[in-house]
């Protein structure tokens, strides 16, 4: 299949990119060229802007896609561009969503008022009613992530996903990422003491109590690699199996799920 990646150039994308190539499929990724990832050489580059997908529409029906995967979607009209310049193009469109979409995301940031969601979270756990970050929160994530627009938010990004009789769409939930790539170092603190050799590490009571779900950037871009290239994908609910913490929601022409990775 021709397989188009939105914004492959950066920590999950190279290893998305990777994998598809190995599974023999025609893969072009979407960039604005800014990047040096390295890519096998038969791996196409179609240079443009994510946040004006219109500009470049002759240039990706060249490639005809199967497959549309965007890895860097950050808000509804984001989403309402890429299912109008490949509605009557692609088969079905793959998008990354994140586990920011759950209520229980918004609560320890403020956002979302009442007490914390059971656990563990699943696919039907209920979601976010605002957004999910207070201004100063993502002005900050925005700092570290170029792709982060003003209106950043997965909940609508998913429903207009999977909103579409005539595109039918994938969304992944990712948990938090690490890795080679991870712009956040989340896991430094830990890893810097072990280098230094220290026989303990000293937490914060709610550092120590706090939990939630992670992923290996490799081990998380396999399953986006499974999802896009299923068709059993298409029109389920699916976990990525031997790993309870991922979740993916996937959904075709249901009018939307009822409802930051990366």
């Amino acid at each position: 299949m021709c397989m188009l990646v939105i914004g492959g150039t950066d920590f999950i994308g190279p290893f998305l990119v990777h994998d598809l190539e190995r599974r023999g499929h025609t893969v072009a990724v979407f960039h604005r060229g800014l990047s040096a990832a390295p890519f096998p050489v038969n791996v196409q580059h179609i240079l443009g802007d994510r946040r004006d997908l219109a500009a470049d529409g002759a240039e990706l029906r060249r490639f005809a896609p199967d497959v549309v995967i965007d890895v860097i979607l950050s808000s509804h009209a984001q989403a309402m561009a890429l299912m109008e310049t490949f509605r009557d193009l692609a088969r079905r469109v793959v998008v990354v969503s994140s586990i920011d979409v759950y209520r229980a995301c918004g609560v320890p940031h403020g956002t979302e008022p009442g007490p914390l969601e059971p656990v563990p979270l699943t696919e039907d756990s209920a979601l976010r009613a605002r957004p999910p970050y207070p201004r100063q929160a993502l002005e900050r994530l925005r700092g570290v992530f170029g792709w982060v627009d003003d209106d950043y938010d997965k909940v609508p990004v998913e429903r207009v996903a999977l909103g579409s009789a005539e595109l039918p769409g994938t969304v992944l939930r990712l948990p938090m990422i690490y890795g080679p790539g991870d712009r956040l170092h989340r896991l430094f603190p830990l890893r810097k003491r072990m280098d230094d050799g220290r026989k303990r590490i000293l937490l914060a009571d709610q550092v120590a109590v706090w939990r939630g779900p992670r992923g290996y950037v490799e081990n998380v871009a396999a399953p986006v690699a499974l999802a896009a290239t299923s068709p059993v994908a298409t029109g389920r609910v699916q976990r990525r199996p031997g790993a309870p913490l991922f979740r993916a929601r996937i959904g075709a022409a249901r009018g939307g799920p009822d409802g930051l990775a990366g």
